[in-house]
């Protein structure tokens, strides 16, 4: 019998209303393969089941087990790991009125049956219990970090939500940098994420849906979607995907984004990932679903298509005109750190009557004591830059900063004196890497990092038609990419007017009025059909002294 008849088990065996059990859950009581759990109910004999938990968990110095006798007469136990709670909030709200009978209390006809439903009901001073019969899910919510509590001649134990892990503060994000707009980010745990979903995002047709995926971490999966406005469809694959997963441990989202993208060959990222909620909320509000994993602190969006890892959080929440231009610079960055070294090695191997005779000729006595092609010299020099860039990144932050400047000024400067690089290569490499960095999406400007290295190649060995050939096969793979479904080029191919409003350029607010075509929403709308300009402007026509019309009280 349930502690609570309004209430849902804590972590039933049963899928939640709405909801289905993963294929890919399980756990201590997973033991058949079509994803049944295998129940091990208790037997009510107190001695017997602490005798059972310690086999099961064997010499574990770290758990406590609290003998006592509920208001001096039930002899019962708790069973928690002290390092994962609050021992004073435990002693306060659970110990100290189980073992006193709050005053007025009647316990002459309790009985040990009903003791902790009554005792939950009636004396316990804690908002989060349930109950439940099964040994399995007993061992998997003490090893979660929660309180439990068996009393002898009962066939339930008590389980009280007592979890409280030290964690980092919520600070600004170290992957997303952000000129204007929010300062927070995700952390580590999966509550205070929820949270922040949930400020941003106040709204009764968000829903979360948890899952339990991992045979020995049994890590907490939360999917984020907008009821009535996300592609139902889109919801059902993205919990088949996941609930295929069958894997001893997911320690954060990228293990789970290799095991849910379309094509694991691809160099290019076909989930995009996030630190930020409002870039979450964002997404939520296109129509798009929200991956958390409890652990990790980023947060998985799909579907994906490729313009979206060159747009920042700034490009909305400054005004259209300055950051479209913005926008266009970093598409030329991003053009420059694919195409550069490649379309060098081409002209000055094959075609070196393209360029200008006066800076052929300084190229030329630039590398005239270069040993070695240009391909190989772009090669090496191009090599170095990533030994030195991983370098830079895997060393104390303290120690970074200083490598890279000595990386980039001296050995440049002495591999260009030993005439071990012509000074030339040293430039296009340079820009280069300064393009990569103007990618704001880490995976992408890595895939294009790794994509110079075949163009440079083939461009060492077919000049400039091995450079359109890559180019070609480049945009083949991209075109035959897609993301949950939608096409990767969405939606430049197949092309949508609408949609175009925001790729290239970033255009006003009141003009994008439609959800992207391509995510078949269920509400498309997102703008009023009588936005057409911003209220304040009335074409340039307003009078300052006009009363406001929005209610007191409100911005």
């Amino acid at each position: 019998m349930p502690l609570f008849g309004n209430r849902t088990h804590l972590l039933s065996g049963k899928p939640k209303r709405g909801s289905r059990a993963p294929t890919g859950s399980s756990g201590p009581d997973a033991g058949r393969k079509d994803g049944s759990l295998v129940r091990k109910p208790l037997n009510g004999r107190l001695d017997e089941l602490l005798d059972e938990v310690a086999r099961v968990l064997g010499t574990d110095t770290t758990l406590s087990i609290r003998r006592f006798r509920i208001f001096g007469s039930f002899p019962a136990a708790m069973l928690f790991f002290p390092n994962m709670l609050d021992q004073t909030a435990i002693n306060e709200t659970i110990l100290k009125p189980a073992m006193s009978a709050p005053p007025g209390l009647d316990t002459s006809e309790w009985t040990a049956p009903q003791l902790l439903e009554r005792l939950a009901n009636e004396a316990l001073w804690h908002t989060d219990c349930s109950d439940t019969q099964d040994f399995d899910e007993l061992i998997q919510v003490l090893l979660r970090g929660d309180t439990i509590m068996a009393a002898d001649g009962s066939t339930s134990v008590l389980v009280i939500g007592t979890r409280q892990i030290d964690k980092r503060g919520i600070d600004q994000p170290g992957t997303e940098q952000v000129i204007r707009g929010p300062r927070e980010g995700f952390v580590e745990p999966l509550g205070p994420n929820l949270a922040l979903i949930r400020y941003r995002l106040q709204s009764a047709e968000l829903r979360m849906r948890q899952l339990t995926i991992g045979r020995k971490t049994h890590s907490k999966v939360v999917i984020c979607y907008m009821d009535g406005l996300t592609d139902p469809a889109l919801l059902a694959e993205v919990e088949r995907r996941i609930g295929a997963i069958d894997i001893d441990g997911i320690l954060d989202s990228g293990y789970l984004e290799q095991f849910i993208e379309d094509n694991q060959w691809s160099p290019f990222p076909q989930v995009q990932y996030t630190e930020r909620p409002d870039k979450v909320v964002a997404n939520l509000l296109e129509g798009r679903v929200a991956i958390l994993v409890d652990g990790s602190p980023l947060a998985l969006i799909v579907p994906t298509v490729f313009n979206q890892f060159y747009q920042a959080v700034e490009d909305y929440t400054e005004r259209f005109l300055q950051m479209s231009a913005i926008r266009m610079a970093r598409l030329v960055a991003l053009v420059f750190s694919l195409v550069f070294p490649s379309i060098y090695v081409s002209v000055i191997s094959f075609n070196p009557e393209l360029i200008p005779t006066e800076f052929a000729v300084a190229v030329a006595g630039g590398r005239a004591g270069v040993p070695w092609p240009a391909v190989v010299e772009v090669l090496i020099i191009e090599i170095s830059m990533e030994v030195l860039r991983e370098a830079t990144i895997r060393l104390p932050q303290q120690v970074g900063g200083a490598l890279s400047i000595v990386g980039v000024l001296v050995i440049g400067q002495a591999a260009v004196a030993a005439g071990f690089a012509s000074p030339i290569t040293v430039v296009i490499i340079a820009l280069t890497t300064i393009g990569s960095f103007a990618t704001p999406a880490y995976n992408a400007a890595l895939a294009l990092r790794l994509l110079r290295f075949p163009l440079i190649i083939i461009a060492g060995i077919f000049g400039l038609y091995g450079v359109m050939i890559g180019l070609i096969l480049i945009a083949n793979h991209l075109l035959s990419l897609k993301s949950f479904g939608v096409p990767y080029l969405s939606p430049l191919v197949p092309v949508n007017f609408e949609g175009m409003k925001d790729v290239l350029i970033r255009g006003p607010l009141w003009w994008m009025k439609r959800r992207p075509e391509f995510l078949k929403p269920k509400d498309s709308v997102r703008v009023g059909p009588e936005m057409t300009e911003p209220p304040e402007t009335n074409g340039g026509e307003g009078d300052a002294s006009t009363p406001s019309t929005a209610k007191e009280g409100q911005p």
